[in-house]
Order: structure tokens, then C-alpha cells, then sequence
């Protein structure tokens, strides 16, 4: 019987301020992953300017495209397929990969396929842990999204609860730049929070104690900038590294609270996280910690793949490839594209 041929993706990722491609074969093996990111221009600014982030994806593509197509020491015709981030995300960033992955297929005659960019995220883990597979519990927790779901098939999500507010690395950022820490806030407020006492101050955790699946995180973030207020007004002493550890462990335990009731109430034992957020180390600690007591395995992507990256892309468009779900010419960004039950 004559073997059968890895399929070879060539992805590309520029939803944020990351301009990204990757060529991975079969789902979950990554052959080059390139990654060129924006950090240091927009820090000046204090978070993402999306004109700015959408001139520098103009700039960067093509370079980045080219070296993950070396990377792999593939040429154009080993790779199968074109996938593209097709949203959700700042449309101008969007709209520079898209056209880019269209003209692409266009141009190669190959199979265009767009990508939800939550379903990366869930597919990061697809590629850190080979063997793992649906059915799983997911949290997803990243700049703009928080999502708790049952990924029931690959590409097929079963929504429990998301953010009805703040996003959970939303409020991450904007915590650490009322107390002075700057962007990019996770990674930074993270860092101040190890020299911190989680219980220094009690803030609330919010959702915890209600019914559901939903989270919220803006009332959080209200109640740092209030305690930080009346700190100020009254010279009480404070740091950075105590308001930060407090505020981590609170939404910490939102998270892993909500979780490891869902996955009592389903009966699920196996239990994913997903987005730029699950890089915390905090949070990975605690879910890993929930799940040990209570005899849940987990998966983690690793932190590389945590961040915004083309491997994960280039995993989800896989399974699409599989199903023959491909795109056409119309293909167009979605800034607010939903994560679809299929």
C-alpha cells in the first residue's frame, strides 16, 4: 500500500501586532514557525495603535512568509494549503494577511483555508502534546477573549460561558498601567506580582459564586483602581508588587474556579488552556494544582505557543483541510468573526 502524503500548511497570523508564518505538517508538527513582533513600537505608545500595527504587517510579510518557507526546506510546491487568520481582530492587521494568503492561493492554485483565531489557541495544543485530542474542557484566556467551552470534535465548540465585560488580559494591561508597570501589561504585572502578597489585598472574584459559566472582569478592575485611589487620598503606603500579586490571585481563582466546576458539572477529565494568558504562571500553577486533586489531566500549550503564532493557524487549518471546508475568492476579514458551533 502506498503511503500516504503528509499535508504541509503554510500559515500566516497578523490579527494583533504580531506579523507571523509557520509551515506545519499534519496538524502537529511544526516546521518553521517565524515570528516578527511589534512590542517594542508600540510601547512608546502604551498599547496597539492599530494603523500603525497594520503598516508594519505591509512591511514585514512577505520577509516572514519567505523565511518560514526556508525554515521548513520546503519549497512552494511541498505545501498543500494556505491558511490565514481570518478574524477575530483589529481589521487593518487582518486585512494585510488575508489579502496576502488570497493572493497566494491564488497565484500557487492551492486550497485557501481561513482560521478562526480562538480555534489556533485551542490548537496550540494539538502540537505541544501530540496525543491529545477531543473530546476537552477548554479555557481560553487572552487579550480580548475569555471563553470557557467544551471542545466536543476539532473545529467543534460547545460554548459554556465567555467574558460579559473585560477580557481577563484586558484587565491584566489595564491594571498594570494604573499602578505604573506600562505595556505590555501581563508579562510585566506577572513579574511585579512575585515579589507581592497575594493577600495584601481582597479584592473580589467576580462571578464565582453565581450560577453559570459567564465571566466578568471589569468590576475587578474597578476595585483595584478604587483601592488605589483611596491609598492615594488617605498616603497609605502601598507597592506596585502587592496590588499586583492580590489582583493575580483573584482573577486566578476565577478562572480555576470556574473550570473545575464545569468540568464537575460535565463529568469532564480532561481540561486545556488556550490564549497569551495561559502563559501566566500563576494561573498554569493553580489549574494544575485544581486538576491534580482532583485527578484531571491537562494540557497547556507551551509558552511560545501561548502568544499569538502561525504554527497554531496552521494546526486548526488542518482539520479543515481534512473536511474540504475551503475558502474562495470572498474571503474577507472579520474583526468580530464568533466562535461558530459547526
Amino acid at each position: 500500500m502506498m503511503k500516504q502524503q503528509k499535508v504541509k500548511i503554510l500559515a500566516i497570523e497578523s490579527s494583533c501586532d504580531e506579523t507571523a508564518a509557520a509551515v506545519v505538517e499534519d496538524g502537529r508538527k511544526v516546521l518553521s514557525n517565524v515570528i516578527s513582533s511589534q512590542i517594542e513600537i508600540h510601547t512608546v505608545y502604551g498599547g496597539v495603535v492599530p494603523e500603525i500595527a497594520s503598516r508594519k504587517h505591509l512591511e514585514a510579510i512577505d520577509g516572514v512568509i519567505g523565511k518560514a518557507l526556508a525554515d521548513s526546506s520546503c519549497t512552494w510546491d511541498d505545501i498543500d494549503a494556505i491558511a490565514v487568520t481570518q478574524g477575530p481582530g483589529l481589521v487593518g492587521a487582518l486585512l494585510v494577511g488575508v489579502s496576502e494568503a488570497k493572493s497566494l492561493a491564488y497565484a500557487l492554485h492551492k486550497p485557501l483555508i481561513g482560521v478562526h483565531h480562538i480555534e489556533g489557541h485551542i490548537a496550540a495544543n494539538y502540537i505541544s502534546d501530540p496525543e491529545w485530542q477531543p473530546p476537552f474542557l477548554c479555557l481560553v484566556i487572552s487579550g480580548g477573549h475569555t471563553y470557557l467551552c467544551i471542545v466536543e470534535d476539532y473545529g467543534v465548540n460547545r460554548m459554556l460561558g465567555e467574558t460579559r465585560d473585560d477580557a481577563a488580559g484586558e484587565a491584566f494591561d489595564k491594571v498594570a498601567r494604573a499602578i505604573g508597570l506600562g505595556y505590555p501589561g501581563g508579562p510585566k504585572l506577572q513579574k511585579a506580582a512575585l515579589e507581592g502578597n497575594p493577600e495584601a489585598f481582597h479584592f473580589p472574584r467576580p462571578c464565582l459564586e453565581e450560577e453559570g459559566y459567564d465571566f466578568s472582569f471589569s468590576g475587578l478592575k474597578s476595585a483595584v483602581l478604587n483601592t488605589l485611589n483611596h491609598l492615594k487620598m488617605t498616603g497609605e503606603a502601598f507597592t506596585q508588587a502587592d496590588i499586583a500579586a492580590s489582583f493575580q490571585a483573584a482573577v486566578t481563582d476565577v478562572l480555576v474556579g470556574k473550570t473545575m466546576q464545569a468540568a464537575g458539572e460535565y463529568g469532564i477529565r480532561r481540561v486545556a488552556m488556550a490564549g497569551g494568558v495561559s502563559a501566566n504562571a500563576a494561573i498554569r500553577k493553580a489549574m494544575q494544582e485544581a486538576c491534580d486533586f482532583r485527578g484531571i489531566t491537562l494540557s497547556v500549550p507551551s509558552i511560545s505557543l501561548c502568544t499569538d503564532n502561525a504554527a497554531m493557524i496552521g494546526s486548526a487549518a488542518y482539520f479543515t483541510y481534512l473536511r474540504g471546508d475551503f475558502a474562495g475568492p470572498a474571503l474577507n476579514a472579520e474583526p468580530d468573526m464568533p466562535l461558530l458551533v459547526r
